[in-house]
């Protein structure tokens, strides 16, 4: 686009007018700023016009990510489970949902005391056991060796990679640890003596397949002992 300013200064008679020359080169400035006014509005509006079509999507394609983290769209998969004994489930801790500090979101579930996956990816998998163990006993005899009074606890994984007979499934152990608690004493009263309060606690990052299933394994004399009150008996899942 092109913008053309003519100024032009008429000569006068003097003898009719009189026009001195200040006023002239005033009147010729201003008429020369209004022309450069001009010409940089039509610049402006021609770069507005012959914007970058991709340019106005992308403050779009913005706002839209936006609104979907403000609205929850993208939420991240966990799973948090408070432990019970159930004495019917002699393998392991009964897991609860909604109770306490439980919760589950983003695709993770409980079903039949397992957790499962759903989709593939990172998860950091942890659980944590306590127990209330005695640490005496009126059967121990002076002259035999004090036994060691051990905790263990597991997690483990079924997986469709390692089997595709869902009747007969297969699981491995992806997490396990085992703790000494304390050495046997002699007693002729156990129950005075006390007891010794102690946890097992394991977590780690695996690679999961979607529909894996995770449970939890402990020996059937230990639930006896277990600690069920809020924080102390737990098992999670949640996505990296």
């Amino acid at each position: 686009m092109e913008a053309e300013c003519k100024v032009q200064l008429e000569e006068t008679d003097c003898s009719k007018q009189s026009v001195t020359p200040g006023y002239k080169l005033s009147t010729a400035l201003l008429l020369l700023t209004l022309c450069l006014s001009a010409a940089a509005a039509a610049v402006l509006v021609f770069n507005t016009h012959g914007q970058e079509p991709g340019h106005e999507d992308n403050s779009l394609d913005i706002r839209h990510q936006l609104r979907q983290i403000s609205n929850g769209a993208n939420v991240r998969a966990a799973i948090h489970l408070e432990g019970q004994r159930n004495p019917e489930i002699q393998t392991s801790v009964e897991w609860r949902t909604q109770v306490d500090q439980s919760h589950a979101q983003g695709g993770l579930k409980l079903d039949h005391n397992e957790i499962v996956i759903p989709q593939s990816g990172l998860y950091f998998v942890y659980s944590q056991a306590s127990f209330r163990v005695s640490c005496s006993s009126s059967d121990a005899d002076d002259s035999s060796p004090r036994p060691l009074v051990h905790l263990s606890h597991t997690v483990q994984r079924w997986s469709s990679l390692y089997s595709n007979d869902d009747t007969k499934k297969t699981y491995s152990t992806i997490l396990h640890s085992v703790r000494t608690a304390c050495q046997k004493t002699n007693s002729s009263d156990p129950d005075q003596e006390g007891s010794w309060f102690s946890a097992v606690y394991m977590g780690a990052v695996f690679n999961l397949s979607q529909g894996d299933r995770l449970r939890t394994v402990m020996e059937e004399r230990m639930l006896e002992d277990l600690e069920e009150e809020p924080g102390k008996t737990f098992f999670g899942v949640f996505a990296l």
